[in-house]
């Protein structure tokens, strides 16, 4: 299949829909745009790899390579995008739509469309003479789960030398950002009639106990994990959710509390993890078998980029942008468990992420395009 131009493959790009969802009903396989995807990068030359990704609903990674050696360069993205708000859209999500210097639909900027900058970047690249490797990788589930670029990472099939994540930053290098973990604390009381209190266990009352030591962590934490690069310079924790019982002439017989943490860098998740269960453990004592704390899913790690290479100077210099931080989550830790300089840089303002009417501005062309031919030249070229 031959490759479209720019505007053609932006548009088949966001015309296959590929949501990610934790709700089986709206949830999507991306096969069908790794299977055009992989066809234009192989008719580009390409060595094409798709994957399933496991313990997943029918997604898939794509890898793609060209030329060899060791090293060289790796340009990532996901395939997958959030769900849409129906009825609040004033254009199709599907369909590409150009107005006013911008393109409209889902995924245009966070973060399909990526696909199609590379795409249009390797026109004009002397393929046939690279003297190091050039690799494409489009995940899958980033919008939930990350679990395709967690597979990707425990796979370790390739080595480049860097990586660039082509999230939407505006073109500024994102050099670090915090992690983040979510927890379920549960308490477990003995239900019973409000008129003898001493009957029954209530809940709420450990609960209390259980929020104060969590609220003296917080503070410790964020006394103690610090990043002057970050907007939100501490380690931050917040308490989310709460609910127990189910009548004011009742014992309170369960309540259950989720609170999230975001990591500055310096402070890993088994360490995070670790903190919270010594700052329970005197509630655990005191009310043995009662308290139960889980993760509500996987975590993401905290992010800060090796800088072993010239990729951070490279991207400075050609973006005319200085390395900054961000306070989102990416599959930077991901990628970089694959021993390679690692930045997140890419079109777009993560503004639109997941907003209505998500577009991307046409003014990024021109030099998204030229910042990834000077990268894959300057990497893989030279």
């Amino acid at each position: 299949m031959k490759m479209p131009h720019f505007l053609d493959a932006y548009k088949q790009i966001i015309a296959h829909p590929t949501i990610s969802a934790f709700d089986e009903k709206i949830d999507q396989s991306n096969l069908p745009l790794l299977q055009m995807l992989g066809s234009w990068l192989e008719d580009l030359g390409f060595h094409i790899s798709i994957q399933p990704v496991p313990n997943t609903r029918h997604k898939f990674n794509l890898l793609a390579r060209i030329g060899s050696g060791d090293g060289g360069l790796l340009l990532a993205g996901h395939s997958d995008t959030v769900p849409f708000d129906e009825g609040r859209w004033q254009f199709d999500p599907f369909n590409l739509t150009e107005k006013d210097n911008k393109l409209y639909g889902l995924g245009t900027c966070d973060m399909k469309g990526f696909f199609a900058f590379i795409l249009e970047a390797l026109r004009d690249i002397p393929l046939n003479k690279l003297n190091k490797p050039l690799y494409i990788l489009a995940t899958a589930d980033e919008e939930t789960s990350m679990a395709g670029a967690r597979f990707f990472a425990e796979q370790q099939l390739i080595k480049p030398d860097m990586a660039i994540i082509g999230e939407p930053t505006g073109l500024k290098p994102i050099c670090k950002h915090k992690g983040h973990m979510a927890h379920t604390l549960e308490i477990t009381g003995k239900a019973g009639h409000s008129s003898d209190p001493d009957k029954g266990v209530n809940a709420i009352e450990i609960m209390y106990q259980a929020v104060g030591e969590l609220m003296k962590l917080r503070d410790q934490l964020a006394a103690q994990y610090v990043d002057p690069a970050f907007s939100v310079t501490k380690t931050t924790m917040n308490l989310g959710h709460i609910h127990g019982g189910d009548g004011e002439n009742r014992i309170c017989g369960h309540c259950r509390l989720n609170f999230d943490l975001r990591a500055v860098p310096g402070l890993s998740d088994d360490e995070a993890i670790a903190r919270i269960d010594q700052a329970l453990a005197p509630v655990y004592t005191a009310y043995p078998g009662r308290l139960s704390r889980a993760l509500m899913y996987d975590t993401v790690p905290s992010f800060a980029s090796r800088n072993e290479t010239a990729l951070l100077e490279l991207a400075e210099q050609f973006t005319g942008f200085s390395a900054t931080s961000a306070n989102y989550c990416t599959e930077a830790p991901f990628v970089s468990q694959l021993g390679c300089d690692t930045l997140v840089l890419g079109p777009g303002s993560i503004d639109q992420a997941h907003q209505p009417d998500e577009f991307i501005s046409l003014d990024y062309v021109n030099p998204t395009i030229n910042l990834l031919r000077h990268l894959i030249g300057q990497v893989c070229l030279k």
